[in-house]
């Protein structure tokens, strides 16, 4: 059976290269291209794209024969946006009164991926041209949309899937012993050594390249111990490790867990900042949910210690990657829109614009493992280009306002004038 399934892999492998088409050549027209890296700008670039990579950059450089010409020439030229910390398939409303519960009795992971279909094009169509998602789709809702974005059945970014959210019992949630199943198929719940390393395998089976574990929702936690090894269990395979956590507790195991990254971290002291810097571990602070506000009472204390919490992650040094973990629905915005919404905070903080634009570009592809792929144009690089009528350099909510997308090469979006 497997040298007939070897042979057959093969044969399609040697057929997609005898059938394959020629790259088609794109050559952009740049106004001002942005560089988030170094947070410099230059005027009147061109940009080469052929097939799914950029060749050329430069402002004297030759536009091939019969390239297709897209004029920028009035637009501000980046490349695209990053987010670290998505759920498609999950949307809490008011009609749910922002119920988890509600949303997996009365959802199928059928229809939660059809609404991550449409969550994941609104991402792209917004200038998100990868994203990484961290759970809460059912049973493996996620695996299946990176499977047809991949194979161009549906549109949507570069997706990286966490598959089910593995926590101590429980999770992040508190049961009831008649209904203990509510928490299936969303959870993996593991709390012996043994547990884990299913917990991960399972995952990685069923199409996850990242693992996400819940570090302190219960009075019970995983250990600095515990976290270690799911991120050695998971590194044998290749795969990183993300860890929620909103405690100091959790945060400081994390961190000197040496996970690649911790989301949330709410209550983080600068001590525990120290250790994640030290340990290279990022902050995906997933601050405020500003519209979460409208279904949840949010104390302003609260709110003002989040602010202050990116302040101090800023001043000590703690790599930052951008993350919106947008989770709810809003009648008169998509959810691409909620998404940059995510942006203010770190305004309201006062973190500089070229900071803010680095972090939702090349930091945050940095921790995601694309950095030496996506988020940069520069040849070799993946054509993930976006463009906008204002420069973020200069006002960082100029993302709000995306015209221009193109992933690996192919036009998404384009709001050419009258």
């Amino acid at each position: 059976m497997r040298t007939t399934i070897g042979v057959f892999t093969a044969w399609v492998a040697l057929h997609s290269l005898t059938v394959g088409v020629v790259a088609q050549t794109t050559a952009i027209r740049a106004g001002v291209l942005v560089s988030p890296e170094d947070g410099t700008s230059s005027r009147d670039q061109i940009v080469i794209v052929e097939g799914t990579r950029i060749v050329a950059v430069g402002p004297d450089v030759p536009i091939p024969a019969g390239a297709t010409v897209i004029d920028l020439s009035d637009q501000v030229v980046l490349p695209g946006m990053v987010d670290a910390h998505t759920h498609m398939a999950l949307t809490m409303d008011r009609a749910a009164h922002g119920s988890y519960f509600v949303t997996t009795v009365v959802g199928s992971t059928a229809y939660r991926a059809i609404e991550a279909v449409a969550n994941a094009r609104s991402m792209l169509e917004h200038g998100f041209t990868t994203i990484r998602d961290l759970g809460n789709s059912g049973n493996y809702g996620i695996a299946d949309l990176v499977r047809a974005i991949e194979r161009g059945v549906v549109p949507g970014p570069t997706m990286l899937d966490a598959g089910r959210i593995i926590a101590p019992y429980g999770g992040q949630l508190q049961l009831q012993p008649e209904r203990r199943d509510l928490a299936e198929p969303e959870y993996a719940f593991a709390d012996t050594r043994d547990e884990l390393v299913k917990a991960i395998r399972e995952n990685i089976h069923y199409g996850a390249s990242w693992i996400k574990v819940v570090v302190d929702d219960q009075p019970y936690v995983y250990s600095v111990d515990d976290i270690r090894f799911v991120v050695e269990e998971a590194r044998r395979a290749g795969l990183r490790t993300a860890a929620h956590a909103v405690t100091e507790r959790g945060f400081r195991n994390a961190a000197e867990a040496g996970v690649a990254s911790i989301e949330h971290g709410f209550e983080a002291s600068d001590e525990a900042l120290q250790i994640a810097k030290d340990n290279g571990v990022f902050l995906v602070g997933t601050d405020l949910m500003p519209l979460a506000a409208e279904m949840w009472e949010v104390d302003e204390a609260f709110r003002q210690g989040l602010i202050d919490r990116i302040r101090r992650a800023y001043r000590i040094g703690v790599p930052m990657a951008f993350g919106s973990d947008v989770f709810y629905s809003r009648p008169d915005r998509s959810r691409g829109e909620v998404s940059l919404m995510h942006l203010d905070p770190y305004v309201e903080a006062g973190l500089p614009n070229e900071k803010i634009l680095r972090m939702i570009t090349v930091d945050s592809a940095e921790l995601l493992g694309v950095g030496n792929e996506r988020s940069r144009i520069e040849p070799g690089y993946a054509a993930d280009i976006i463009a906008t009528t204002g420069n973020p350099l200069e006002d960082i909510a100029a993302l709000k306002g995306v015209t221009f997308v193109m992933k690996n090469g192919s036009l998404f979006r384009w709001d050419r004038k009258p």
